[in-house]
């Protein structure tokens, strides 16, 4: 019997920029549709560093050039745009590769949005740096006429830095999960979800953050109660004392022996370790649950129990 799946997809299944990102969904309809022809109900999230970055330098550029007719353009409203852009791309590869296997059946780009806490501490500590790069006096500017904050990057530059929370819930949860349901293949979280709080009544307002594609895919699994989180990497396994002499893969692990890996910081901030943190609270969230991370061309066989890094309670 098949299982619900969620796969958060890495960047590598997406490409840079526009050519690539058509070559590379292409592979990556591949290895999607070798799930959903094995009877897995697949739902698939994705990140959009590249391209939202590209977005908002896009429309820095378009401010710069003419500043009394275009005004600065909102982070959630150039996630949304990568969102679109991204899914339209998927949707179409991946639709064209179950036809041509023989498959009919639907496949749907769910415009998301991802609730955070207006609370979170991330937003004290804001440390992601977004768009394009700013000398000395752009970024004080910036700072000055629109509030924002900047950070010098690598002696290269000044770059705006936002916030990076952790998700909360899924707003279109419900209509995601009737789709899946009725059996349709959905692309939801694109870039982690467009991130929104609620003001005043039923109000979502946007915030100027970006959230972790894999802390929102595994929020979104444990809402539509999915069986498996498959995490896409660079890497086949995911391993201790990487890149050194005792290198070692790992072919399993509990989210007690991960923690402690953790804490002995064997895991990189912002390359494995939010992956192996997502990884642990989906397994952690309800008994027979499971956790994969390994490479997108070894999805199948990762699911199947023959490569990969399982986490399991």
């Amino acid at each position: 019997m098949g299982k619900r799946i969620v796969i958060a997809l890495g960047g590598n299944a997406l490409g840079n920029n526009l050519p690539e990102q058509m070559v590379a969904v292409k592979q990556t309809a591949k290895a999607i549709a070798d799930l959903i022809e094995e009877g897995h109900e697949v739902v698939i999230a994705h990140g959009n560093g590249p391209q939202v970055g590209m977005i908002q330098a896009a429309m820095t550029e378009l401010t710069r050039s003419n500043p009394e007719k275009y005004i600065p353009c909102p982070l959630s409203v150039c996630v949304a745009m990568s969102q679109g852009y991204i899914g339209y791309d998927l949707q179409n590869s991946l639709r064209e590769e179950l036809l041509d296997r023989g498959i009919r059946k639907g496949v749907s780009t769910v415009l998301t949005q991802v609730e955070v806490d207006p609370a979170d501490p991330a937003f004290q500590n804001p440390t992601k740096p977004i768009g394009s790069f700013m000398t000395k006096e752009e970024a004080d500017k910036m700072v000055a006429e629109r509030g924002y904050q900047v950070m010098e990057d690598a002696g290269r530059g000044y770059r705006r830095v936002v916030a990076s929370p952790r998700p909360q819930s899924i707003v279109e949860i419900e209509s995601i999960r009737d789709m899946v349901d009725a059996g349709l293949v959905v692309i939801a979280c694109g870039g982690g979800g467009i991130p929104v709080f609620t003001t005043e009544g039923h109000h979502l307002k946007g915030a100027a953050a970006v959230v972790d594609k894999d802390f929102a895919s595994c929020v979104l699994a444990q809402q539509l109660d999915a069986d498996c989180l498959v995490i896409l990497t660079a890497v086949e396994k995911v391993a201790v004392n990487f890149g050194k002499p005792d290198q070692s893969w790992l072919d399993s692990l509990t989210p007690d022996q991960a923690r402690v890996y953790m804490d002995e910081g064997q895991f990189a901030p912002g390359s494995m370790l939010p992956k192996v943190q997502a990884a642990v609270q989906f397994a952690e969230s309800k008994p027979g649950r499971s956790a994969l991370i390994t490479l997108l061309e070894k999805a199948r066989d990762g699911i199947a129990g023959k490569t990969g890094t399982v986490i399991v309670q």
